[in-house]
């Protein structure tokens, strides 16, 4: 009878049962602990839902500030042709009034700005005209901020500051639903 070396009797296999635990349990942890990004867009608070019919009441429009986009990406504001670059500047004008002009808003708390846009509207520019009405309300609040405070505006300040400043030059950015491509010319 041949003699069986030592070698020959030791198997060279790993054990593989458990690899699959393993790799299970990998998974999970790299589950667990990846972060998704998450777009935003634009962050805009919607009003409560309400089963109520509007109380519709007639608005001054001398308080109200009218944003026409047309399909061809052209503002119309307060019926007069005007380009982006002066958006922001004719909206802080509008909103604050410093010269307390008859057709300007009666005072900040009073200011509505009504956005409408053509369906055919770049949805650039949409976002370009947003981004100007909502920067001259952040630098209304960044002037009243630095006059009362002494601080600029900003999302650290304290809780009781951020709101007095918003009460007193509240943002009232109203959106109308979009006309027709190529209605509004």
């Amino acid at each position: 009878m041949a003699k069986t070396k030592t070698r020959d009797r030791m198997n060279n296999e790993i054990n593989a049962g458990s690899m699959a635990d393993i790799a299970f349990l990998l998974l999970i942890f790299f589950l667990v602990t990846t972060t998704i990004a998450e777009d935003k867009g634009i962050l805009v608070r919607l009003p409560p839902w309400s089963d109520e019919e509007p109380d519709i009441t007639k608005l001054k429009t001398r308080n109200v500030y009218s944003v026409l986009v047309n399909a061809q990406n052209e503002l119309l504001v307060r019926e007069n042709p005007m380009r982006l670059a002066e958006l922001r500047a004719n909206a802080k004008e509008f909103i604050s009034n410093p010269n307390n002009a008859p057709d300007m808003s009666e005072s900040p708390r009073n200011a509505i700005i009504s956005l409408k846009n053509d369906r055919g509207t770049n949805y650039e520019t949409y976002l370009a005209v947003y981004n100007e009405l909502k920067g001259a309300y952040e630098e209304l609040w960044d002037e009243l901020s630095q006059r009362r405070y002494g601080e600029p505006y900003s999302e650290d300040m304290e809780f009781a500051k951020r709101k007095a400043i918003k009460e007193e030059i509240p943002m009232v950015l109203s959106e109308a639903e979009p006309t027709n491509f190529g209605e509004e010319q």
